[in-house]
């Protein structure tokens, strides 16, 4: 890979790992809220999996798949609820939302950062380009 793009390839995987964090903690927020009974899995909370590109410059990092929670979640008791076992017991998604908003808030800058590295190569490149003319 050039040298000369090693930037703007470093911004585009981070820019793309971030927004598959937003999506995932997106998707977990949606389904905070989901109940199941006892008997089946709860939603299980959704982690990105990133590691580096390699070792060379504008290597960049890159998505290697998809961590879960806890399938057990938390079992709660509702007894009005019509999903609920003789007991009176549902199964919820083991997810706290506060954690859910500071990945957000990480994963929204983390995104920023990357799309402002991503301009400020564009720019240093158009002037050095510029020098020429």
């Amino acid at each position: 890979m050039s040298t000369m793009f090693a930037t703007f390839d470093s911004a585009r995987t981070g820019m793309g790992a971030y927004k598959l964090w937003l999506d995932a903690v997106a998707d977990n927020v949606a389904n905070i809220d989901n109940v199941t009974t006892t008997d089946e899995p709860a939603f299980a909370e959704r982690f990105i999996v990133v590691e580096s590109g390699g070792d060379a410059p504008g290597s960049g990092v890159r998505v290697t798949g998809a961590a879960f929670g806890d399938p057990n979640g938390r079992v709660t008791h509702e007894p009005g609820n019509p999903l609920a076992d003789a007991e009176g017991m549902v199964r919820r998604p083991d997810i706290d939302l506060g954690e859910q908003m500071v990945y957000m808030q990480l994963a929204q800058r983390g995104y920023q950062a990357n799309i402002n590295t991503f301009e400020r190569a564009r720019e240093a490149y158009e002037a050095a380009l510029s020098i020429g003319r």
